[in-house]
């Protein structure tokens, strides 16, 4: 089958590779659409933290947002799926450890990362294997598109719930990509007043179209103590400490972008003004959430997508350029039967 392999830094190509044999527990997906994120970018250009951890290796097949229709199971307790349109949790713990068995497998220290840790293949490809254990139905009314915006979904609900949003609450998402802009939707659907801050203006412009309050440019938010709660998803090493500072006392500030240098935040602003300060890392707890709000309408990111593109288009992508016809949102998609 075709797939997408990084085989070195900056080095990419579509291959033969074998397809995937599902072994019990396992279920063989024919990918339908698969998105391309910032985590592929770095590991594409060979930045990414895990590399020089030694936890990821070249050559690299990368895809951790998919949906796709079950062809196959490896075990017959497990034919009811086939047929049905599923994504997968991109965290596969181990299942036996202390934090899989309290709920947190996705912080298991023996996980594989699908797409990024070395040991499970990403689903840029025509098929992919997903554990049935960490599978997720996908009903037939969300659409291809959202279906496959589910994990970034997953990321931005939970930033949400972290932010514990009452209705009429000033809330600002700094960050205008795609975790932001769900981040954004997520927190218009439970009745904030929503800011979003950004540089693009094209994202910018968008997020006004999806119902956001105000936006603003990030060299604007200079003031202090304005929003009851402020989610932090960029990666700009000097938005942490903004978020702290134009966060109200009493207030929460999430982090769940990742700079690619550290971020300093000064301990004092936290304490003193009483703020709870949220890391997120993972869908894994947000995935059924995220599915049951495309699923109602509650949210619909289908306008984040710009472009649908074929694997052979993939690293011209990931070099940041984009097709001619593309629109403004952030997040391109793939669909490997192209």
């Amino acid at each position: 089958m075709r797939a997408l392999v990084v085989t070195a830094p900056r080095q990419a190509q579509v291959l033969e590779v074998p397809e995937p044999v599902a072994g019990p527990g396992e279920l063989l997906v024919d990918v339908e659409r698969v998105g391309i994120c910032g985590t592929d970018v770095e590991l594409y250009t060979g930045e990414m933290a895990y590399i020089g951890q030694g936890f990821t290796h070249f050559p690299i097949r990368l895809g951790h947002e998919w949906t796709g229709r079950v062809v196959g199971a490896g075990s017959a307790d497990d034919d009811a799926w086939l047929g049905k349109r599923v994504t997968g949790d991109t965290m596969l713990g181990c299942g036996h450890c202390a934090y899989c068995q309290s709920g947190n497998h996705h912080v298991c220290p023996d996980r594989f990362e699908v797409g990024i840790r070395d040991g499970w293949a990403g689903a840029l490809a025509e098929k992919t294997l997903v554990p049935t254990r960490f599978a997720f139905e996908i009903p037939e009314s969300v659409s291809l598109t959202a279906a496959a915006l589910v994990e970034p979904g997953g990321n931005s609900l939970r930033a949400v719930r972290a932010a514990a949003i009452e209705p009429g609450q000033r809330v600002l998402v700094l960050g205008s990509g795609t975790i932001g802009l769900l981040a954004a939707q997520f927190a218009l659907a439970e009745g904030a007043e929503v800011h979003v801050g950004g540089v693009r203006e094209g994202s910018l412009a968008l997020a006004r179209s999806l119902g956001v309050h105000r936006t603003w440019q990030l060299a604007e938010l200079t003031g202090s103590d304005e929003f009851d709660a402020v989610i932090e998803a960029t990666s700009i090493d000097a938005m942490p400490a903004l978020s702290v500072q134009l966060a109200k006392p009493a207030g929460r500030v999430v982090f769940i972008g990742l700079a690619s240098q550290r971020s300093l935040v000064d301990s004092r602003d936290v304490a003193l003004k009483d703020i709870t300060a949220v890391g997120i890392l993972s869908a894994s707890p947000g995935l059924a959430g995220a599915i049951a709000s495309f699923a109602i309408g509650a949210v619909v990111p289908d306008p984040i997508v710009s472009e649908v593109i074929s694997l052979e288009d993939v690293p011209s992508r990931l070099e940041g350029r984009r097709g001619s016809e593309a629109s403004p949102g952030p997040k391109v998609h793939v669909d490997p039967r192209r």
